[in-house]
């Protein structure tokens, strides 16, 4: 059940456009599954050997680089929003409304 469902964040995760970002809520919201955005979280620190999972684009609700701790290197996380064109201060995304992608409510 569990891998069914970190496959299923993994998927949506793929299609957030470079230079984009969203939630573990918006995530899990877009799974049917509203309140598990703390499980969607641990699918993205389980993703840390996966190139193909773009992890560094999901952050919390308000933006902050809560999963930073999972990433190599201290502000690996940071960097690479950064290098996407996303500025981050104090771990905090910058004008995050304008950067935020909703994604689509699948049907499970």
């Amino acid at each position: 059940m569990e891998d069914h469902f970190f496959e299923k964040v993994y998927d949506i995760a793929k299609q957030i456009p470079y230079g984009r970002v969203t939630s573990y809520g918006a995530i899990a919201k877009a799974l049917g599954t509203a309140r598990s955005a703390r499980m969607v979280g641990w699918a993205m620190s389980a993703s840390h050997n996966r190139e193909d999972v773009p992890a560094h684009r999901v952050v919390n609700r308000i933006g902050i680089l809560t999963g930073k701790h999972h990433f190599q290197g201290t502000n690996l996380m940071q960097q690479l929003l950064e290098s996407e064109g996303i500025e981050v201060v104090d771990n905090q995304i910058v004008d995050f409304e304008k950067v935020f992608w909703e994604p689509e409510v699948s049907e499970l």
